[in-house]
């Protein structure tokens, strides 16, 4: 497997120098260039065109949430759409995660969790799988649970609720086969941490009956897994 390509933005010398340590450590993974503040990681990634970045979210010149956005715009403009944005965060806020999703970044990872986690998180990230950390996930799942329409539960027709503001192959799938309302708190379950069993017993029904439902999740959303999933959601216009 060839090596990633990563870049770091992060203006703490000590907590950068340690991040490019403990990556080069790992055999497929390569920092090849480093940036103390935003302007100078936006040359960065502009020129290097690195697989995956990782950016602190509180820089000094320009938050890490802006940096992608204009990033993501230079990308827009160029058609240079390599790269993929990993935010690197002691914030667990609501306001910070959605932000960060909005503006365009791929995954989410807090500071505190250990090093071996970033590199997966890194590996997934550049494999297409947006990374959520766990202890941001229920920010995802509430946002989404806000975004379900009050219609009165009478109807015997179950309650569906449509995603916008995806791709257009993932939009044709969805408007034809919208997420029910036990899709939705199946994938809340999901996010939690629970497993087939659990969700299973939280909602009376059967281990097989959850795996058709997850199964049909994935594939409403076009997600390659569960976190995936989750992200497709938090970006759609359900949680606008």
């Amino acid at each position: 497997m060839s090596e990633i390509s990563i870049i770091l933005i992060e203006d703490h010398d000590l907590t950068r120098m340690g991040l490019r340590a403990a990556l080069q450590s790992h055999s497929a993974l390569k920092v090849i260039g480093e940036a103390a503040n935003a302007t100078q990681g936006l040359k960065l990634l502009e020129t290097a065109k690195p697989d995956v970045a990782v950016v602190d979210i509180g820089l000094p010149d320009m938050d890490g949430i802006e940096l992608t956005r204009k990033f993501r715009r230079y990308q827009a403009e160029t058609g240079q759409s390599v790269t993929k944005i990993l935010i690197l965060t002691m914030d667990h806020t609501e306001d910070a995660v959605l932000a960060a999703f909005a503006a365009g970044a791929d995954s989410y990872y807090m500071k505190e969790t250990s090093i071996s986690k970033l590199t997966e998180a890194i590996q997934a990230t550049y494999g297409g799988n947006s990374w959520i950390d766990p202890s941001i996930a229920n920010v995802v799942l509430r946002k989404m649970r806000q975004g379900i329409p009050g219609e009165s539960q009478t109807s015997d027709k179950p309650k569906t609720v449509k995603i916008e503001a995806l791709a257009t192959e993932y939009e044709q799938v969805l408007e034809t086969y919208p997420l029910t309302q036990r899709e939705l708190e199946i994938l809340e379950l999901i996010v939690a941490g629970c497993s087939n069993g659990q969700i299973a017993e939280k909602l009376y029904i059967t281990v097989g009956t959850v795996k058709t439902h997850v199964r049909n999740i994935l594939n409403k959303l076009c997600a390659d897994d569960r976190t995936q999933a989750a992200v497709r959601a938090l970006r759609s216009g359900l949680v606008a």
